[in-house]
């Protein structure tokens, strides 16, 4: 189960908006006791790309091991 605030990482694509496997979020909000979550994608700069309702199947927690990496983001 994850917290509102946990930073998590995609577990798979997400192409219709734009999220690739590996992306890293926010937790901004949980509903019923983990269900499911309230997940915030954003840039660099903290542009927000998606906000958008996962599951734990979705994502995952960041590994203590585990590297951030920067990608370009495709535009439409």
């Amino acid at each position: 189960m994850f917290n509102e605030l946990d930073t998590v990482v995609l577990s798979h694509d997400l192409k219709e908006l734009g999220l690739a496997r590996g992306d890293v979020g926010a937790v901004v909000h949980t509903y019923a006791n983990g269900k499911a979550y309230e997940v915030e994608f954003v840039t660099g700069e903290g542009r927000t790309i998606a906000v958008t309702t996962l599951t734990n199947s979705d994502i995952r927690p960041m590994q203590r091991q585990e590297i951030l990496h920067v990608r370009t983001l495709a535009t439409a």
